[in-house]
Formats: structure tokens, C-alpha cells, sequence
């Protein structure tokens, strides 16, 4: 029989793997910047292998969401309960900020703390972090087990696509693809000015996928709440 777990693990869960997710990845950024030898090619695959290991070691218990796209992804899709919501996305928000504190505390000389900016135009990048976040959207919803990212074929899909996506539009717009990981380093850096970028295209991206899945999974994928299993 299936332990049903408290709420307050899941979102301690959330809060730690997104903390892990924010500090690894933005760690690597400013390491390569200050005359390091992580490359690019290093910081796309901490990303992603960062991702693989937070999947399989919480998946089982908060589902390894780590990303609020993801999560309002999950409940438009009806498979996540909108209670959750809200007490999820704050917690990965604060994840990514302390996060962020403890890369300011570490690399004090450092301006940007790994921070996502656009390497063009703000509306480029804008498209460009919608359609990465629809696509690593859809691999979620296609790999996962209703609200909840876990096992090593998931773990290895969603770490690989974020992976990829970070190799060739990491100098273009950063990759971000998650609003908490361009929020830390944002508000600890006090760098306002594109943010909305990182705010807002994941998020539509991540509603893009919704009918995407529809079309191309099985009958009532992501429209009915009963037909996937939901996080107890």
C-alpha cells in the first residue's frame, strides 16, 4: 500500500531540490566566468545532470517539479491539485533565492550570480524561452507519472532535453526555462530589467504543451482528473 506523504515534506522537497538546481547550475556559470574551465558545454550538462539526480532522489516524494512552469503545467493538465499550487511555487522561489544568497556569499566580486539575460532582443529571447519550456513541457507530461517526475527513464529524458536546450540557446537567451531559476539571481543581484522575460515565456510555453499532449498522447491525456495518478 502506498504511504501517503505530508505536505510539508513535499514542499521541503521542493524547496532543497530547487535550492540544489539554482546553486549547482549558477554556481558553474560564475566559476566558467571568472576563469574557469567549466565551458558552456560543462554548465549545459550541470544543468541537466543536476536535474537527473534531483529526479531520482525526490521524485518519489514531491514529484521534482523544481520549476513553477512545471508545476502550473501539471494542474492545467489536471493532474496536480490546485491547492498545491501555490504553496509549491513559493517554495521553489524561496529555494532559488537562498540559492542565490549563498553564490553572492561564496563569489562576492561577482555581479551577475549566473543571472539570465538576453543576449538580443528581449522579445527574441521571450520566444525562445517559450518554445524551449513547451517542448521540455511536453517530455514531462509524456515521461512522468501524473504529478510526478521519478524514475531513471525520466530522470535521463527531462535531464537530457534540458541539457540540450542549454547547449544551443544558453548564449541567446540563457535557457532558463524556469521562472524560480532567473528569480534568485535576479533579486539578489537586483536585476530587474529583463525578468519578465523569465517570468512570463515558461509560463505560457508550459500552457502550450497542455494541448500538445492532448493531440498526440492517448485519450484523455490531460483533461480528465482521473486519468493519471496524482501525488497522495
Amino acid at each position: 500500500m502506498k504511504t501517503k506523504i505530508p505536505l510539508h515534506k513535499m514542499l521541503a522537497a521542493e524547496l532543497l531540490g530547487t535550492f540544489v538546481l539554482v546553486f549547482a547550475g549558477t554556481s558553474a556559470i560564475v566559476v566558467n566566468s571568472n576563469g574557469g574551465t567549466v565551458s558552456h558545454v560543462g554548465v549545459a550538462l550541470t544543468f541537466g545532470l543536476v536535474v537527473f539526480a534531483l529526479i531520482a532522489a525526490l521524485g518519489d516524494i514531491s514529484g521534482a517539479h523544481l520549476n513553477p512552469a512545471v508545476t502550473l503545467g501539471f494542474w492545467l493538465g489536471r493532474r496536480f491539485p490546485v491547492r498545491r499550487v501555490l504553496p509549491y511555487v513559493f517554495c521553489q522561489c524561496l529555494g532559488a533565492i537562498l540559492a542565490s544568497l549563498c553564490v553572492r556569499l561564496l563569489f562576492p566580486a561577482d555581479a551577475s550570480l549566473g543571472g539570465t539575460r538576453p543576449a538580443g532582443s528581449a522579445w527574441q529571447s521571450w520566444a525562445l524561452e517559450l518554445l524551449l519550456t513547451a517542448f521540455l513541457m511536453f517530455v514531462i507530461l509524456s515521461v512522468s507519472h501524473g504529478a510526478a517526475e521519478k524514475g531513471i527513464t525520466a530522470g535521463l529524458a527531462i535531464g537530457g532535453v534540458i541539457a540540450l536546450e542549454a547547449l544551443f540557446a544558453g548564449p541567446v537567451s540563457g535557457a532558463s526555462m524556469n521562472p524560480a531559476r532567473s528569480l534568485g539571481p535576479a533579486v539578489i543581484g537586483f536585476q530587474w530589467e529583463t525578468l519578465w522575460v523569465y517570468l512570463t515565456a515558461p509560463i505560457v510555453g508550459a500552457i502550450i504543451a497542455i494541448p500538445a499532449c492532448r493531440c498526440i498522447r492517448e485519450a484523455g491525456c490531460c483533461s480528465s482528473p482521473t486519468c493519471h495518478e496524482t501525488i497522495s
